[in-house]
């Protein structure tokens, strides 16, 4: 099967890394799904009941970026994962990629990111 959803840039302000200050202060953080799903179904009957709703999936997203505190991106991403996929049995396969761009590193970089699969 390599049937896709994909969502990209996924936006929220959250507190999480393991330093005080980003406790304090937080940041923007961004995320990438990327959903294998069987989509044969929903791809003739052109019902919503067929598929995944991607809005829901957003919103997911953002309550896990806006909720409860973790110090890993790592872990950020595994919630995610885990979260979506409990919800959606369909789901073969789910990639979830978090971007901590302000990231407290002392090398200049444009963007931190971690990917896990599951």
């Amino acid at each position: 099967m390599s049937d896709v959803i994909t969502l990209k840039g996924i936006w929220g302000f959250g507190y999480h890394g393991v330093f005080d200050h980003e406790a304090k202060n937080g940041q923007d953080f961004f995320v990438d799904l990327e959903i294998h799903l069987d989509l044969s179904k929903a791809s003739v009957s052109d019902d919503l009941h067929d598929t995944i709703d991607y809005g829901a999936l957003a919103d997911v997203v953002v309550e896990e970026i806006t909720g409860e505190r973790v110090q890993l991106i790592e872990r950020l991403a595994g919630r995610i994962a885990e979260r979506i996929k409990q919800g959606h049995p369909e789901i073969s396969k789910i990639a979830v990629t978090v971007h901590k761009p302000k990231a407290p590193i002392s090398a200049q970089a444009s963007d931190i990111s971690v990917t896990i699969t599951r």
